[in-house]
């Protein structure tokens, strides 16, 4: 049997396209199964939201703007729902705390375990409103699914976490990505960003499954 695909998938917890392509995921891994391996990573697009709103949306409206931006580009995706109050009542002012965290339940837990939670603190956020820059926020989430809070600031005490943490956002940089998502085909020889619909990745990954190993190689 042929090993899988690796598709390296970057994204920003707190990124409305990497929430709206959670079912592209999910749907590729349905229909394409053992043919294809995801791996999870984290970049850093929402590390100091005060400073990419004052940088970015200044003259469009600061967080009022941004936060009408994020509702109207989730609406034509009814499995992707948003609440009203992201961004202007409630303003995260990092994703990098969630991530940290996640990076505590993959090492503890496991790497499913660790999607799933990712997907936990996604909904929390972009459905119910709930702050997940905030420790005890993600804390109190992370006790309604079972896990053990000792292990968790155990890994962040020591610094495992964020040692897996700063290796994303490091391999990020390496690979000069431009954002979230992004998915990295086959060892970087095709890259993808951004609201990519799900018949054109999968369309490129089947591609890339048909394809001959050494094709890509003869220069």
């Amino acid at each position: 049997m042929s090993q899988p695909l690796i598709i390296d998938y970057y994204s920003d917890l707190l990124c409305v396209w990497a929430w709206i392509a959670q079912k592209r995921l999910d749907e590729l891994n349905q229909k394409l199964g053992d043919k294809i391996e995801i791996h999870y990573h984290f970049v850093n697009v929402f590390g100091d939201t005060q400073t990419k709103m004052s940088n970015q949306w200044a003259s469009k409206g600061g967080y009022e703007g941004f936060s009408r931006h994020v509702i109207e580009s989730a609406k034509p995706y009814l499995h992707a729902p948003v609440s009203n109050e992201i961004w202007s009542a409630v303003k995260p002012t990092t994703s990098a705390n969630a991530h940290l965290i996640l990076k505590a339940v993959e090492f503890h837990y496991g790497k499913a375990k660790g999607v799933d939670t990712a997907l936990i603190l996604r909904k929390a956020f972009f459905v119910n409103a709930i702050d997940i820059s905030d420790f005890n926020s993600l804390y109190s989430l992370l006790e309604s699914s079972d896990i053990d809070l000792k292990k968790i600031k155990s890994s962040i005490s020591d610094g495992k976490a964020m040692a897996a943490l700063m290796s994303d956002y490091q391999s990020a940089q390496q690979l000069a990505l431009k954002g979230s998502p992004t998915y990295v085909i086959d060892n970087g020889r095709q890259t993808l960003y951004g609201n990519v619909g799900y018949r054109v990745l999968l369309a490129n990954i089947e591609e890339q499954l048909k394809r001959p190993t050494d094709e890509a190689s003869w220069c």
